[in-house]
């Protein structure tokens, strides 16, 4: 990305023909049941690429994959080059640095026993021989207070617990801890699906603003074809485990070529305007 225009470059991750199948019995037997089958796809340095789906299209399947979680049934699952199943401990390690994911549920993300400045330094304590943590607490704290600030909250939420903030301040504490270890890629899975429609725009403008500062990638999960059209470059959509059309989100959006992406399309409605202020949430320490 340079001056927040994408262009199209070297792949970041790259997903070859991938499959996975997990045991089910069926009466006497046990049978192999496909989640994911045959998916190629690569996500460019830079880029959004949105993955799109009915829940149980393997959309979340596909993201534990790239995360290292889940380990393909069959094909490869490449970032930087790095077969992520087949790669040495210390490697996957340094990986897993570069990619971190920000989960559907800003609620269950959080431990309720941490205060938001432990929550967001836990990166520092999990890799703490990493180039990228700082050292000493005081540093830790200033790099929490630039963190919360670039999610749009004040260094007074450190000392907060996480049942004092609203489900769209504790979505942003939860970029905030993605962001401490300054990964290249963001796996953004359904963020903001548990949130009200007005708050979600917000964190979706969020999401932008901070690709565009620090030259993030993202692969953005979501059910919403509006929502994935807003944010993403690329699109793929997905049903029954299989890739069915990709395409740059202006051109997909405007010419579906398959039934299916024309019904996602239909099926919810324009995200509606919204600001960045995350005042404009409301705050149940105060409200409720």
């Amino acid at each position: 990305m340079r001056d927040g225009v994408y262009h199209r470059g070297m792949a970041l991750v790259e997903l070859s023909a991938v499959s996975k199948r997990y045991p089910r019995r069926v009466g006497l037997r046990t049978e192999q049941h496909p989640v994911v089958e045959d998916v190629s796809f690569t996500i460019d340095a830079g880029e959004t690429l949105g993955l799109v789906g009915e829940s149980g299209s393997g959309k979340t399947t596909v993201a534990r994959m790239i995360l290292g979680l889940v380990e393909p049934s069959a094909g490869s699952v490449r970032v930087h080059g790095v077969d992520v199943a087949r790669a040495p401990r210390a490697e996957m390690q340094r990986l897993r640095r570069e990619m971190q994911p920000v989960f559907q549920d800003p609620y269950g993300a959080l431990n309720p026993r941490m205060r938001v400045l432990e929550i967001v330094n836990e990166p520092f304590a999990i890799h703490r021989n990493d180039e990228a943590v700082p050292k000493g607490r005081a540093a830790q704290r200033a790099r929490a207070v630039e963190l919360l600030a670039s999610v749009g909250l004040d260094e007074s939420a450190l000392a907060r617990y996480p049942h004092e903030f609203s489900g769209g301040q504790r979505q942003r504490i939860n970029i905030a801890r993605a962001l401490a270890l300054r990964p290249k890629l963001l796996i953004l899975d359904e963020p903001v699906s548990a949130l009200d429609v007005s708050v979600g725009a917000q964190i979706v403008n969020l999401l932008r603003e901070l690709q565009r500062a620090h030259g993030l990638t993202y692969l953005f999960i979501s059910h919403s074809m509006p929502l994935v059209r807003y944010l993403s470059t690329r699109i793929a959509v997905m049903q029954h485990g299989r890739l069915v059309e990709t395409g740059e989100a202006v051109a997909l959006c405007a010419a579906p070529r398959e039934a299916y992406t024309r019904q996602l399309l239909a099926a919810t409605p324009e995200l509606p305007a919204a600001a960045g202020d995350p005042s404009s949430e409301a705050d149940p320490a105060g409200a409720e």
